[in-house]
């Protein structure tokens, strides 16, 4: 049973595009590929058996490039796409068997979406766009407006309440988007390439902002992207899609450190690893019968900020502590540095998800 708070489950989840598509979901089940099915039967792969747990309260980030399947999946979770096979469970029920009342209810009252284009009605201001979700709920005007307002001062828009749309700039309108989409509060979030359509500036901006907010909301957010600097940012879980197929899931530093294949490894050659490996997935086991140092580092630091700790002490073993002041391992200026320059193909087994394309996403297969 899934998270009632919004956590997802998704199972065995295919999407074929044409007239006859579920007399092909066991060929493709069973290793049929994409353009096999386009040429040979006219019909078009969009998912294959997609498997996803997505804890309530983080950040599942879904990558690829474009045609890659990411948008078709996120469409399946508030069902504005219907599966050919598979479930996708949300509170302890499976989207993909309400009927049209039940479905109304669900998108009106568990999932928000902000998405890429802005989505905005012209005709209304802002304040007027940020409370049309709780005006169709039938909510009493005086609490949608307070509500409405309280999130337009949250996401840095008080002032520009009366302003449309068109006097707006793409981050600002963004913004409104944004706060449109929490003020329903629905547990869940979906955001499909929200930010591709902003300047880097403003994108990294906006990034911000979410990640601010995710701090006090805890929402369980689906984030779409084809940007790996915008996934590794946001991020807590990270699944990368091509052609329809899972090829890995994990955190960004199973992403990082062990890519499942070259295709991931292409992707992440140029990542900067001292901004996103933390000091936990790089240091040793404690030595037996060894003191621990009064040189001590955090697990959670970047090796980035770890390796200014340890500059000045080239020939010292640090001690790592965890969150709550544990002693769980060391590391030394040799090891960071090491994992700096490392190649990433070494695909050890410490709790990476790895999928790879030929499996289909199955893991067990």
């Amino acid at each position: 049973m899934a998270d009632p708070a919004g956590g997802i489950k998704i199972r065995n989840l295919y999407k074929i595009f044409g007239q006859h598509a579920q007399e092909y979901v066991q060929s493709v089940a069973n290793g049929m590929s994409k353009t096999e099915l386009l040429e040979k039967h006219s019909h078009v792969l969009g998912l294959r058996d997609i498997n996803l747990d997505i804890p309530s309260g983080t950040i599942q980030v879904i990558m690829g490039l474009s045609g890659s399947g990411k948008s078709t999946l996120i469409r399946h979770i508030n069902r504005l796409i219907d599966p050919t096979s598979g479930e996708v469970v949300i509170g302890g029920k499976d989207v993909m068997k309400m009927n049209a009342a039940e479905l109304r209810e669900f998108r009106r009252h568990q999932t928000a979406m902000v998405f890429q284009k802005f989505a905005l009605l012209p005709h209304r201001n802002v304040l007027e766009n940020v409370l049309y979700g709780l005006e169709v709920r039938n909510i009493g005007r005086k609490e949608c407006v307070e509500t409405a307002m309280r999130w337009i001062e949250r996401v840095g828009l008080k002032g520009f309440e009366k302003r449309y749309p068109n006097q707006l700039s793409g981050g600002m309108q963004q913004r409104v988007g944004l706060a449109r989409a929490l003020s329903s509060d629905a547990p869940v979030l979906l955001m499909d390439e929200a930010y591709s359509a902003l300047d880097p500036l403003i994108r990294m901006d906006m990034q911000t902002v979410l990640l601010d907010l995710q701090k006090e909301i805890k929402k369980t957010i689906v984030f779409i992207t084809h940007d790996l600097d915008e996934a590794l940012r946001l991020g807590d879980q990270i699944a990368i899609l091509r052609d329809g197929i899972i090829v890995q899931q994990g955190t960004r530093q199973d992403i990082v450190l062990r890519p499942a294949d070259e295709y991931v490894a292409n992707f992440v050659r140029q990542v900067n690893r001292g901004k996103v490996v933390n000091v936990d997935a790089v240091m040793a086991p404690l030595k037996t019968n060894t003191a621990t140092s009064a040189n001590v580092l955090s697990s959670s630091q970047t090796i980035e900020e770890a390796v200014r700790v340890v500059a000045g002490f080239p020939n010292t073993d640090f001690t790592v502590l965890d969150a709550n002041g544990h002693a769980v391992g060391y590391a030394n200026l040799g090891m960071l540095a090491s994992a700096l320059v490392s190649n990433g193909e070494e695909h050890a087994a410490t709790g990476a998800h790895v999928v790879t394309p030929i499996q289909s996403a199955r893991v067990s297969k």
